[in-house]
C-alpha cells in the first residue's frame, strides 16, 4: 500500500472532486439503507391491516428515496471520473517530467517498451481502480456495518447466522488475492515484452522485408503473445474463483435464514415484513462484501502497477546540479584531465580510460576510431549525457559539473549518428535549434548544410510535414536537416558524431567548406572515414577506449602506425 499512497499526492486540485464523491457515496447508501425499512412497514402495517393510505405512503417514500439515490449515485460518477482520470493525467505528467529529467545513465535501465508501459498501460489500471473501485470500496463497508446494525434492530437471533460466515468469506478472499498477486506482476512484464517485440519489429520493418524474415519475426511475436494470452487467462481464472465461492456461500446464508425465519413466522414469533426486510439488510451485506472481494483483487493489481510506476518516479538523477551553478560560458576551451568512464559501476571494464586531451576554442578536432572503440562516449562526456567516473571535463576552464545544465548544453550543439526528426513541420523541427528562428535565418542554416536545395524542391517548402522520425526523406536529408538545426543553434562547440555518413563525398565536402567559414566556433568531427577529418587542426586516434595518437593529418602518417594503415585502406578502397 505504501506505493499506491506515494501517488497520492498526485491528486492536487482533483482531491476536492474525489471528496465530493465520496460524499455522495455515503448519501446514496442511506436512501438505500432505508429502503428495506419502509419494506417491512409496508407489509406488517400496511398490506397486514390494509391500510391502502398507508401502503401508498410508504410507496411514495420508497420511490423518492430511490430517485435521491439514483441523482447522487450519477453524481458520485461524474466527480469519481473526474478524480480518477485527473490523477491519472497528474501521473503520466510527473512521469514524462521525469524521464526529461533522466541522464543517459538512468534511461540505460529501463526498456523503451517498459517505459512506455508504465506510462500507459499502468496508469489506466491504477486509475480504473480508483473509477472503478471507490464506489465498492466505500460502499462495502458502509452497507456492511450499517447493514448489520438495521439487521440486529429487526431480529438478534438470525442477525447472528451470517455474521457466524463473515470470517470464513475472509478466509477464502485472503487466500485468493495472496495467490493472484504475483501473477499481475508478471502479468504486467509480459506486456513490456509485447510492447518490446511490437516496437522493435516497426523500427526496423525496412530491415526484416529486406531479409524476407516477416514469418521469424511473426514467430517470435506469436510467442510472446501465446505467453501474455495463457498468463491473463491463468491469472482471471483464478481471480474468477472468488465470485461462485461468495455466491455459494451467500445463496446457503439465505437458505437457511428462510427455514429458521419460516419456523418462527409459523411459531408466531417474527412477522412476514420483519423477515422480508430482514433478507434485505443480509443481501445488501453479503453483496457489499462480494463487492469488497472484488475491489481487494482490482486493488492488488493495482499496486503492482503502482510500484512499477514508482520505480520510475523515484529513480534518482545521476546528473546532480551544484547549489550556485555557473551560469556563464567564458570561452569554449574544452581539456579532458586524467578521464575513465564506464557505463555501469559494477562494469569491470571502463569504456574509456586514462584520456587526457586539450581542444583549444575555435580548432577543428577530428576524432577516428573503430566501431565501439569510445569515439562517442568521449564527447557525450562534454555535454554532461554521461558523468564522468574518474578524472574531470573542464569547459572553459571550469569543470561541466559545475555549470548549470542550461548553460553548458545551451553553448553545445551536437549532431548524433542516429538523426532524429519530430513529426511536424520542416520549419519546426529546425526551431528546435532556436525558438524564434525567422525564416532567413533558417534558409541560411539549410544553405550551410547543403539542404537548402532538396527543402526548395518540396511543394511546400519549410511547411513540408514530416513523418514520425523523419520517414518521407532520405538519411542523407534527415543528416543535413539535423546539421542546420545544429547551426541556427549558433553554439560555441559544434559536434559531428559521423553525421555525414548517409550523404555523397561531394556534398560532404560542400557542407565541410561551409563548417570552415564559421570563425571562432570549436568543430568535432567524429568520423570513420580520414576524409572527414582530414584537413582537421587536429586528429585524435582512439582504440579501445585510449587515446593512441594525435596529431594533424602530416604528424599521423609519419608517426602512427594504425593511422597510416587506416589511410592506405581507404586509399585503396576509393574511400578518400
Amino acid at each position: 500500500m505504501q506505493a499506491f499512497k506515494s501517488l497520492f499526492k498526485y491528486f492536487g486540485s482533483y482531491k476536492k472532486d474525489l471528496i465530493i464523491a465520496c460524499i455522495l457515496l455515503v448519501v446514496e447508501c442511506f436512501f438505500e439503507l432505508i429502503i428495506p425499512s419502509l419494506i417491512a412497514d409496508l407489509i406488517d402495517l400496511g398490506v397486514a391491516k390494509n391500510d391502502v393510505p398507508f401502503m401508498l405512503q410508504k410507496g411514495a417514500e420508497m420511490a423518492l428515496c430511490a430517485v435521491l439515490a439514483l441523482f447522487t449515485g450519477l453524481l458520485y460518477a461524474r466527480f469519481a471520473a473526474r478524480a480518477a482520470f485527473g490523477w491519472g493525467a497528474n501521473i503520466r505528467k510527473a512521469e514524462y517530467e521525469k524521464l526529461q529529467e533522466f541522464s543517459f545513465s538512468n534511461i540505460d535501465k529501463f526498456e523503451t517498451s517498459s517505459l512506455v508501459t508504465r506510462m500507459t498501460s499502468d496508469v489506466s489500471v491504477i486509475q480504473n481502480a480508483v473509477n472503478g473501485g471507490l464506489r465498492p470500496l466505500m460502499r462495502s463497508p458502509l452497507m456492511f456495518s450499517l447493514g448489520i446494525i438495521f439487521s440486529f434492530s429487526l431480529n438478534t437471533e438470525l442477525a447472528i447466522i451470517f455474521i457466524i460466515l463473515a470470517p470464513l468469506l475472509g478466509v477464502i478472499l485472503f487466500s485468493i488475492v495472496r495467490k493472484v498477486a504475483p501473477m499481475y506482476s508478471s502479468l504486467q512484464k509480459t506486456v513490456d515484452e509485447l510492447n518490446s517485440r511490437v516496437e522493435e519489429n516497426v523500427r526496423a520493418i525496412r530491415t526484416v522485408k529486406a531479409f524476407i524474415r516477416e514469418e521469424y519475426e511473426e514467430e517470435k511475436f506469436d510467442g510472446v503473445n501465446e505467453s501474455l494470452k495463457e498468463k491473463g487467462t491463468y491469472t482471471n481464472k483464478t481471480a474468477s474463483l472468488n465470485q461462485p465461492i461468495f455466491q455459494s456461500i451467500m445463496y446457503l446464508c439465505i437458505v437457511l435464514l428462510m427455514l429458521i425465519g419460516g419456523f418462527m413466522i409459523l411459531n408466531g414469533e417474527m412477522q412476514v415484513g420483519v423477515l422480508t426486510g430482514f433478507l434485505s439488510y443480509v443481501m445488501q451485506v453479503l453483496n457489499s462484501m462480494m463487492m469488497l472481494s472484488n475491489v481487494f483483487l482490482l486493488l492488488t493489481r493495482s499496486l503492482a502497477s503502482c510500484k512499477r510506476i514508482n520505480d520510475v518516479l523515484k529513480e534518482e538523477s545521476n546528473l546532480k546540479e551544484v547549489e550556485n551553478p555557473v551560469t556563464e560560458v567564458k570561452n569554449a576551451d574544452i581539456e579532458f584531465k586524467n578521464v575513465s568512464f564506464k557505463y555501469s559501476e559494477n562494469a569491470k571494464e571502463y569504456t574509456l580510460s586514462n584520456i587526457n586531451l586539450t581542444i583549444k576554442e575555435g580548432e577543428t578536432i577530428g576524432i577516428l576510431g573503430s566501431t565501439g572503440s569510445g569515439k562517442t562516449t568521449l564527447v557525450q562526456l562534454i555535454e554532461r549525457l554521461y558523468d564522468v567516473s574518474d578524472g574531470e571535463v573542464l569547459f572553459g576552464g571550469i569543470n561541466v559539473k559545475s555549470y548549470s545544465l542550461k548553460t553548458l548544453r545551451d553553448q553545445i550543439a551536437i549532431v548524433l549518428q542516429k538523426n532524429l526528426l519530430f513529426s511536424g513541420t520542416i520549419r519546426e523541427n529546425l526551431r528546435w535549434g532556436k525558438k524564434d528562428a525567422s525564416d532567413d535565418e533558417i534558409w541560411m542554416a539549410l544553405e550551410k548544410a547543403g539542404a537548402k536545395d532538396f527543402v526548395q524542391s518540396f511543394p511546400k517548402q519549410l511547411d513540408t510535414e514530416l513523418g514520425q522520425g523523419g520517414v518521407n526523406v532520405s538519411g542523407g536529408q534527415k543528416q543535413r536537416l539535423c546539421i542546420a538545426r545544429a547551426l541556427l543553434k549558433n553554439p560555441k562547440v559544434l559536434i559531428f558524431d559521423d553525421s555525414t555518413s548517409a550523404v555523397d563525398t561531394d556534398t560532404e565536402k560542400r557542407i565541410r567548406t561551409e563548417l570552415k567559414k564559421l570563425n571562432g566556433i570549436t568543430k568535432i568531427y567524429i568520423a570513420q572515414r580520414i576524409s572527414t577529418v582530414i584537413s582537421a587542426d587536429k586528429i585524435i586516434v582512439i582504440d579501445d577506449g585510449k587515446i593512441i595518437s594525435e596529431g594533424s593529418h602530416e604528424d599521423l602518417i609519419e608517426s602512427s602506425e594504425i593511422y597510416k594503415e587506416i589511410y592506405t585502406s581507404q586509399l585503396k578502397g576509393g574511400a578518400l
